[in-house]
């Protein structure tokens, strides 16, 4: 063309969760029978909504005013409800207008990261949720910067190596913190909130905050949430119904802005999101307008606290058989509905593989994993994949060093789930015994988890 018309960030825009569908489809059609734990749809899964659930949402769609646009904010009364859910934590409070509706946190994420000078960075977890670290690095142009999530110590982030980075890196505006998180699965105590948020004060940075998980926690204590703890510092608060309801076909999500008035130029930042929103007009209208009688039903908790034992217990299941295994390194979860799991260092070669009785699946993986520059834990996931028909994600697509991959817990059938886990389990210690390296091969056995 006449003039290079591609932005210098758009090397950056990648997702693997959605990328590895296009080659289970094409193995699916050359006859592998596949298992998606790759993306976190609790619908996909199989998750059956209750009945006046349904009756909620087809009764909105009768009315007419559920056609109309709604205010570019969003759905006034929807906005005053959620408004008073984060005053009745004892918090920080808020009022309607800090509230801002999307079409879905992928719209979000890409507003908050899009609308920054493309100097200031803002510094996230590794790994992290694609979408974010996507995000931010197209927005910059350069890869993303990051801060270490530690799998010694239960994925909470390692705040040395965040407070180092924020001190010599003038560029850093921001911090993102994905709680619960994605991928690991981790629910960061409250002692570690705080000391982040103290880090933003330090060094005079803003908060955001990935939240959509806030309510999908299991590990029997009351979560924080970033309102209880932000104190005077400027923050976005990212939340919404696609996971906890469940769902996630109606792109419905909002931001929580916290203390705005606080500093004129984050201020400036948040009316820039907001004018984005009426120049787009507005979020789709009836997913707003069914969050009050959803969240306020009276059998939602019931219904949600069933979901968050179904994903203790196969935390529980996958904890305990692929903690059995050796060469890698569980971490058990506690929120969210994923696990991910890492490879001993030194573990994986490019020698390795798993046996493939069709001829053609097994050149199409060898032409796929053979390719300049296939990281090594993504030659396994394939592997896996072909072998078994297990879709799982490469940990290393979540912008880390580490190798491994991320499962979800989503599975209906606990006998099937359990299968599943241990067909991975077997498929590892297959998959590392099988290498040309005597000295790389995994021991026989291990400490239990």
């Amino acid at each position: 063309m006449r003039n290079n018309i591609v932005h210098p960030g758009a090397g950056e825009l990648t997702y693997e969760i959605r990328a590895i569908v296009e080659i289970a489809d094409q193995l699916r059609a050359l006859g592998v029978a596949t298992r998606m734990e790759n993306i976190g749809d609790p619908v996909s899964k199989g998750e059956r909504l209750p009945a006046w659930l349904k009756q909620i949402v087809s009764s909105l769609a009768l009315e007419d005013s559920s056609y109309a646009y709604c205010p570019s904010k969003g759905v006034l009364e929807t906005r005053e409800f959620l408004a008073e859910r984060v005053n009745a934590r004892g918090g920080i409070r808020i009022g309607p207008d800090d509230i801002l509706f999307f079409n879905g946190l992928g719209d979000a994420i890409q507003k908050v990261y899009g609308l920054l000078r493309r100097e200031s960075r803002v510094i996230g977890p590794s790994p992290t949720y694609s979408t974010h670290s996507s995000g931010e690095a197209a927005h910059a142009g350069q890869h993303p910067v990051c801060y270490r999530l530690d799998p010694e110590r239960n994925w909470y982030p390692d705040l040395a190596d965040l407070r180092l980075s924020v001190k010599y890196n003038p560029a850093i505006s921001g911090i993102l913190i994905i709680n619960p998180d994605n991928p690991t699965g981790a629910v960061y105590p409250e002692h570690v909130l705080r000391e982040m948020v103290d880090i933003a004060r330090e060094f005079d940075l803003f908060i955001v905050a990935d939240e959509i998980y806030a309510n999908l926690v299991f590990d029997g204590q009351r979560t924080k949430q970033l309102s209880d703890v932000i104190g005077d510092v400027p923050a976005l608060s990212m939340k919404g119904i696609s996971k906890e309801v469940p769902w996630p076909g109606s792109r419905c999500g909002w931001i929580e802005v916290y203390n705005a008035d606080k500093d004129a130029t984050f201020a400036r930042y948040v009316r820039s999101l907001a004018d984005s929103k009426m120049v787009e007009v507005c979020s789709t209208t009836l997913p707003q307008k069914a969050i009050p009688q959803l969240l306020e039903h009276p059998e939602y908790q019931g219904y949600l606290d069933q979901r968050r034992r179904r994903y203790a217990r196969h935390a529980d299941i996958a904890y305990q058989l692929l903690g059995a295994v050796p060469g890698l390194r569980v971490n058990r979860t506690n929120g969210a509905f994923y696990m991910s799991v890492v490879f001993e260092e030194g573990v994986l070669d490019a020698t390795q593989s798993l046996p493939i009785a069709n001829a053609e699946v097994r050149g199409l993986v060898e032409r796929i994993t053979s390719a300049d520059g296939v990281a090594l834990d993504k030659r396994f996931v394939y592997y896996l994949l072909a072998s078994t028909g297990i879709c799982v994600v490469p940990l290393s697509s979540f912008w880390t060093p580490l190798m491994g991959f991320r499962l979800t817990l989503l599975e209906q059938d606990e006998a099937v789930f359990t299968e599943t886990i241990r067909t991975i389990g077997a498929s590892v210690t297959a998959y590392l015994r099988s290498s040309a390296s005597p000295a790389r091969r995994a021991p026989t056995t291990r400490p239990a988890a």
